[in-house]
């Protein structure tokens, strides 16, 4: 038949628009990533992919996605892909394609974005904070939803090698087209950290203004695409990060996380109320490293009892019934939770049945089977 090739070729295009790029997370023919598609009559198909940049990270990923789809198509007996790099041109539209017409620099995450904006803070440093953040945001994107993290613990980066995006000691970088920052993907879940931007681990010694631009920058530059939740990792205590995220997303919920002794749950308590200045709304307290289990079923209690709860009762205090606060979990000390963290791999993966990662599990399920309302929010409906 001689339409056979021209056939085949549409065939070839359409299980090309199955292909994800794994930065994005769009289809790369939507993304006009895909050149020009051919068959020749011995079945031969030939590809050729447009990167967004030279030497992108997902180079490798996408041809090989791309081989695969191709000869996944009946009537394909080989496949010849030809790796380009996109004009400046076609960078610029994919910008546009991205962020809207003309390609403007907004911060996306709003009062009207159907994104929840989750903080999770505590008072002080050490209690784990954000080994929750990364295994709560892998729980939720294993159920299904599109998840990011913005590491704002700008002095204590580590979410990066919590969720494995470290090799020999260097985080990977994020690509950059043109002045769009795409962030990595790591079990799902999109993450920037300043840990990505800085050389051997080396120290970052910034004050306020120079924080604060950064914290901006992620949230306007980094392209996470439609998100379900953006979790930010806020660095421990009340000063300059937690007040940028107080100014910048006020609307944003917050997260508490403390352990059982009182001392951590009297700061913990400082780090709720001054969310609370910035208008922010508590969501919950988790109270982690709650009891070390053993054999005998019993639970040694290492940090002490009943500082969740307590953190709780003093920010629920003089609420309305609407602003109270739960303690959503106490997350029990477990070896195979630090051990992920220091390998790369969440427990929630690993070892799901893990109590820690089964309670961990539980408060990413309530978190999600909340939403967001719509209540104070644009709709772009006009009413005739």
């Amino acid at each position: 038949m001689p339409d056979a090739p021209s056939s085949l070729a549409h065939d070839v295009r359409r299980a090309l628009g199955r292909v994800l790029d794994p930065e994005i997370r769009k289809p790369i023919t939507d993304l006009d990533m895909v050149g020009e598609v051919s068959v020749g009559p011995d079945g031969l198909a030939t590809v050729v992919v447009k990167l967004t940049i030279v030497g992108c990270p997902a180079a490798d990923t996408i041809e090989r996605d791309v081989r695969a789809a191709t000869l996944g198509v009946s009537g394909v007996s080989g496949a010849d892909i030809r790796v380009s790099v996109m004009t400046r041109e076609e960078r610029q539209a994919l910008t546009e394609r991205l962020r809207g017409a003309g390609g403007v620099r907004v911060m996306p995450f709003g009062p009207d974005s159907l994104t929840r904006v989750i903080a999770v803070t505590s008072g002080k440093g050490g209690v784990g904070k954000s080994t929750l953040t990364a295994n709560l945001a892998v729980a939720l994107a294993a159920g299904g939803l599109r998840v990011g993290i913005v590491d704002a613990d700008v002095y204590g980066f580590s979410i990066p090698g919590i969720l494995g995006l470290v090799s020999e000691g260097v985080a990977q970088k994020p690509t950059r087209v043109d002045e769009m920052i795409l962030p990595p993907v790591g079990f799902g879940v999109k993450v920037i950290s300043i840990g990505m931007f800085v050389d051997d681990n080396a120290a970052v010694a910034w004050r306020g203004p120079m924080l604060h631009r950064t914290i901006q920058q992620f949230l306007t530059d980094v392209y996470f695409g439609d998100l379900d939740i953006l979790l930010l990792d806020l660095p421990p205590g009340t000063g300059d990060v937690a007040i940028s995220v107080g100014q910048l997303l006020p609307h944003a919920e917050v997260l508490v996380v403390t352990t059982p002794q009182p001392a951590a749950a009297d700061v913990a308590e400082r780090s709720g109320v001054v969310a609370r200045q910035t208008g922010q709304r508590i969501v919950g307290v988790i109270e982690n490293m709650a009891g070390l289990p053993q054999p005998d079923g019993s639970l040694l209690e290492v940090f002490g009892s009943g500082g969740g709860a307590e953190v709780a009762r003093r920010l629920s205090a003089g609420q309305a019934p609407d602003a109270r606060v739960e303690l959503l979990a106490s997350i029990p000390l477990s070896v195979g939770l630090r051990a992920g963290g220091d390998v790369g791999m969440p427990i929630v993966l690993s070892d799901p049945s893990d109590p820690a990662a089964a309670a961990i599990l539980a408060v990413a399920r309530r978190l999600a089977s909340r939403g967001r309302g719509l209540a104070g929010r644009s709709l772009g409906v006009t009413p005739v």
